[in-house]
């Protein structure tokens, strides 16, 4: 597949596009990556130096990406956390634009709003355009728990909750929902769940959970369950083997106490996970 990743850069670390390129690389497909921003590193160390791109500029990029005359051959968009909405914008732009030349071509959208316990973390505007415009352009979307949340306007405290919350918001437009970090009354306290719902049904995949904290995780599972489920087309596999990838990717992290995920390090990861787990159906 030929993706067109649309996301922020960092020189060190890996968030955003520094997270999503390298895992989908890996597994063979080409990434035409255009980055929103350029940070020295992730905001998550309280400094860092660079600057905000604006949503002309991705216009321009897209453009220059279409005079070359291969933007029909783009099989997929991917989008992270926008910024502002005029980047947001300039996203759903260019979905526009690649659709325009390849019906087939999907749009994944991890709708970066927030966080259970940190609330809204974006700027404002963000969100309700995330809801308004983005989600419902989008084939697949990946929201965490919270943002199922506001997204679907309904609290989720149990499987049936998050369920109905997805299907509110597939009937918006995505096809394909994977909901990520998902707590519910029946989750185990040392575990933590993923469910995807999508054409061929709906399934769960929980695995342990870890105490290392690190970002970008979330960047990198979009990134693994959207490949996965554009060229199996079965939520089943996608939700298993991007859940399975980022485990090992994130159990090797906590095992180096590193304060970034060892992307690199751990790539085979992506590959052949050292621990497959397998997807339940749900409903």
């Amino acid at each position: 597949m030929n993706i067109l990743s649309i996301q922020s850069w960092v020189s060190y670390g890996h968030v955003g596009n520094a997270s999503a390129v390298f895992p989908m690389q890996r597994l063979g497909h080409e990434v035409w990556a255009i980055h929103t921003v350029q940070f020295s590193n992730h905001t998550g160390y309280g400094a860092w130096k660079g600057r905000v791109y604006d949503g002309p500029m991705i216009d321009e990029l897209v453009e220059g990406i279409e005079e070359r005359g291969v933007l029909g051959r783009c099989d997929g968009v991917l989008s992270g956390y926008m910024g502002s909405s005029d980047i947001g914008s300039a996203i759903v732009a260019a979905v526009r634009r690649v659709r325009a030349l390849n019906p087939e071509a999907l749009y994944c959208c991890d709708p970066v709003i927030g966080d259970v316990g940190r609330g809204v973390f974006v700027r404002p505007g963000i969100p309700e355009f995330m809801r308004d415009k983005a989600v419902p352009a989008a084939d697949i979307i990946t929201p965490n728990q919270f943002e199922l949340e506001y997204l679907s306007g309904r609290r989720v405290t149990t499987i049936a909750d998050a369920i109905a919350a997805v299907e509110a918001i597939r009937a918006t437009g995505p096809r394909t929902v994977l909901v990520t970090s998902l707590l519910t009354e029946d989750t185990p306290a040392d575990a933590i769940d993923l469910l995807a719902c999508g054409p061929s049904g709906r399934f769960r995949v929980r695995t342990p959970r870890l105490s290392v904290s690190v970002n970008g995780a979330g960047d990198a599972i979009a990134a693994l369950f959207f490949v996965h489920a554009a060229t199996s087309r079965d939520e089943a596999f996608a939700v298993s083997r991007a859940a399975s990838s980022v485990f090992g990717l994130l159990k090797r992290t906590e095992e180096a106490g590193s304060r970034e995920i060892l992307t690199v390090e751990a790539q085979d990861e992506f590959v052949t996970p050292t621990t497959v787990f397998a997807p339940e159906k749900i409903g």
